[in-house]
């Protein structure tokens, strides 16, 4: 099949940010798929770009996204190259940067602006369950592993530390950089707790809407999509048996294709799509 891949469009928010398009060609519109990614994660993390592939072969506008604010730069958009951005981030620059996404994409010629569907993975579940409610263009929601709730913040002492010292720093176990969180991040949720409340977003979900996870996933239980779907009306749940937070895929990834249980867990979605 032949496909058209645009990468690293420049997008205009509070600060420049890149996204990707793989669509085929074809005479009519395409439904249009935004894939946000979660916590330490972006556009070209592992089997995304693969991912993407599949989708956009099954005839799909599929788009990938850096949230603006997750450390990665336009020059090195691979990297956490701007870990003062990555601290600066919060969840309302990530609605912000979606809704920047849907509503560049929706006016591309090639695209069914009609039929806009969002797959989350992650912490990008939780935002994409919000802005499902928030958006009106958006017809259908997926998620892959996703938060059921995004107060997901230091307890107790911690806390009052963070609080105390205005910054608490997480390691990536992968680069082994030092992450920083400032306190704003915290003070934002608190300022839109109502907004960000996903059980409440769920409760006014009225879009079909499909949860995956992984029965092995080691970051996030499997509890949390069992109460999203729980919380949503017009919700199928799915799980892939024995797959990770991450569907199998790592990065780097060497393969060119894609890990079972993440093949598993597309095809669900493009079946869920494709329904009337």
């Amino acid at each position: 099949m032949n496909l058209i891949k645009q990468k690293n469009i420049i997008l205009k928010g509070e600060r420049e940010f890149l996204a990707d398009a793989f669509f085929p060609k074809s005479e009519k519109k395409l439904p249009l798929i935004i894939f946000v990614h979660g916590y330490k994660g972006y556009k070209d993390w592992g089997t995304w770009e693969l991912m993407g592939e599949k989708f956009a072969e099954a005839g799909f506008y599929f788009v990938k996204f850096n949230m603006s604010h997750n450390g990665t730069t336009i020059e090195d958009p691979n990297n956490f190259g701007d870990l003062e951005a990555f601290g600066q981030n919060n969840y309302s620059k990530e609605l912000n940067d979606l809704e920047i996404v849907i509503n560049h994409f929706k006016n591309q010629k090639e695209v069914d602006a009609e039929n806009i569907a969002l797959l989350g993975h992650s912490r990008g579940g939780g935002i994409s369950i919000i802005k499902a409610t928030e958006n009106q263009n958006i017809t259908k929601l997926m998620t892959l592993a996703s938060v059921s709730t995004l107060d997901r913040f230091p307890q107790n002492e911690a806390f009052e530390n963070w609080k105390k010292d205005g910054v608490y720093f997480i390691e990536n176990a992968r680069t082994k950089q030092k992450m920083p969180h400032y306190f704003q991040f915290y003070k934002d949720f608190e300022n839109n707790k109502e907004r960000f409340d996903v059980e409440k977003a769920c409760g006014n979900l009225e879009i079909p809407t499909l949860f995956i996870h992984g029965s092995n996933d080691e970051s996030i239980t499997i509890d949390h999509s069992e109460n999203l779907h729980y919380w949503t009306n017009n919700s199928q749940f799915k799980i892939i048996e024995n797959a990770n937070h991450t569907f199998g895929a790592k990065e780097p990834w060497e393969s060119d294709s894609l890990p079972k249980e993440l093949n598993e867990a597309v095809e669900i979605c493009i079946d869920f799509l494709k329904e009337k």
